[in-house]
């Protein structure tokens, strides 16, 4: 098997060609209840001490059984504790810059890691409940996303009350089963695992028609590594805005089978 590194990381092409060959005879749908599904997203880094415990929490939500249709996770890999020894290969100076119009938002003068957002909110009820956190249960519409070929994807929400001027859709593709060996900085010594780390986060305009909002994204280069799994995580939101409206998700190459 012929494996390119690209930036620290891996892309898997034979993997990769194969799970679209087969796209092309079934199309891969994922789509939300009515009721909201909650975006769940960690801010972390591999130079930050207190990260582990926060990243083992979310890891264990791979096997919860309201994953994808109660929330969708998100780890963002911030890039500005790299300067402390170690630099973080999954981290992206757009995901800090994520984390920074949140606190602008919220008129906070801090950014820290790890930091729980959910549906737009500081949540600092992380680390309790292995089956993740609850679902407001707001009839919000429903979000729609089909491919057939896992790159190219097309994308339909409907609200439950009127639909507005604008939206936009994001999609990040999540990788798993990750394992870093941190030779400096705070975790110096500790082998390091990741679940639902964003590799990619591309974000779309949706153009608004009678009752729908339509639109349609493309993730680009894939990067993946040995033994990982593979998923992705779609909102919508309003045009401009942080804070998610509807949200839904699934795998592209699951886990092992295994119960909570």
């Amino acid at each position: 098997m012929k494996w390119l590194a690209s930036r620290g990381v891996f892309l898997c092409l034979p993997l990769l060609a194969a799970m679209r060959a087969e796209a092309q005879t079934a199309a891969i749908q994922f789509h939300s209840a009515p009721k909201r599904t909650a975006l769940l997203e960690l801010y972390t880094s591999e130079g930050c001490s207190s990260c582990p415990p926060a990243e083992a929490w979310l890891s264990r939500l791979e096997y919860s059984p309201r994953l994808w249709r109660d929330f969708v996770p998100v780890a963002f890999h911030v890039d500005y504790w790299n300067y402390l020894g170690w630099k973080d290969n999954w981290s992206q100076a757009k995901y800090s810059e994520r984390q920074r119009t949140y606190a602008q938002h919220w008129r906070s003068e801090n950014i820290y890691t790890p930091e729980y957002v959910l549906n737009g909110k500081e949540w600092q009820n992380g680390f309790t409940g292995k089956s993740g956190p609850q679902t407001d249960g707001e009839i919000v519409g429903m979000l729609t996303v089909t491919s057939t070929d896992t790159n190219r994807w097309q994308a339909s929400f409907v609200p439950g009350g009127r639909v507005e001027m604008g939206y936009d859709i994001h999609a990040a593709l999540l990788a798993g089963g990750i394992g870093t060996d941190v030779r400096a900085g705070e975790n110096k010594g500790r082998r390091l695992n990741h679940d639902f780390v964003a590799v990619n986060l591309v974000q779309a305009r949706m153009t608004a028609g009678k009752g729908a909002a339509e639109g349609a994204f493309v993730l680009g280069t894939v990067r993946y590594t040995s033994g990982a799994t593979l998923a992705l995580a779609i909102w919508v939101t309003r045009s401009g805005q942080l804070e998610s409206l509807q949200a839904t998700g699934g795998w592209l190459i699951p886990p092992a089978t295994k119960s909570l």
